[in-house]
């Protein structure tokens, strides 16, 4: 298989993660392609040229990463990080969303901040900036806990590491003990270690 990745990417980054926590590392080849500079390979795994893309098993392309994830954590082995159904299943993937939309509202920013300065938008910048702080607050309450390792706490966990690498302005740690506890955890892991962003 190959997966199509920035290593900046937190997307990217989420796919990078579960591939190691489902010992599918051997399986898969990691090629950094260069999304804004319409890499010919990422264009045929994804017409949307956007990161992550996953050529699987089969030779089809997969993109979106969660979809991704889902597809890796059933091919894999060890528990699931996604429960096949239930409440716990709900559970997970609200977490997983949640901590997702946050990134979304981090990504809207940095693409702001690099436009020209006279095509930036100032509201549009503090509502992102606003609804990223509302998603990590409620994320806070959740209260999500590194074991046992789940979807939806990997996302979070990727969530406000990159926050703090691309807006090292935001103060996402105070008065949210349970995501410094979180991040403290995961981030000890072989899985995040071998997948921290760079620029």
């Amino acid at each position: 298989m190959k997966l199509y990745i920035s290593t900046p990417s937190p997307f990217a980054r989420k796919c990078r993660i579960v591939a190691r926590e489902k010992g599918l590392s051997d399986r898969i080849e990691e090629i950094v392609a260069d999304p804004y500079g319409d890499a010919p390979a990422l264009l045929a795994a994804n017409p949307l040229v956007q990161v992550p893309a996953l050529i699987a098993a089969d030779g089809e392309p997969i993109t979106d990463s969660p979809v991704i994830c889902e597809y890796l954590d059933a091919l894999g082995s060890g528990p699931r990080l996604l429960p096949a159904d239930g409440p716990e299943r709900w559970r997970v993937k609200r977490i997983e969303t949640l901590a997702g939309g946050v990134l979304e509202m981090g990504v809207k920013l940095v693409l702001e901040k690099r436009r020209p300065e006279h095509e930036r938008s100032p509201s549009w910048i503090r509502r992102w900036t606003r609804n990223m702080a509302l998603g990590l607050d409620a994320l806070e309450a959740a209260a999500p806990r590194a074991e046992p390792l789940d979807m939806g706490v990997i996302t979070t966990a990727v969530a406000v590491t990159w926050i703090g690498f691309r807006h090292p302005d935001v103060d996402w740690r105070t008065g949210r003990p349970n995501l410094v506890a979180l991040q403290a955890a995961l981030e000890a892991r072989d899985s995040f270690r071998q997948t921290r962003p760079d620029a």
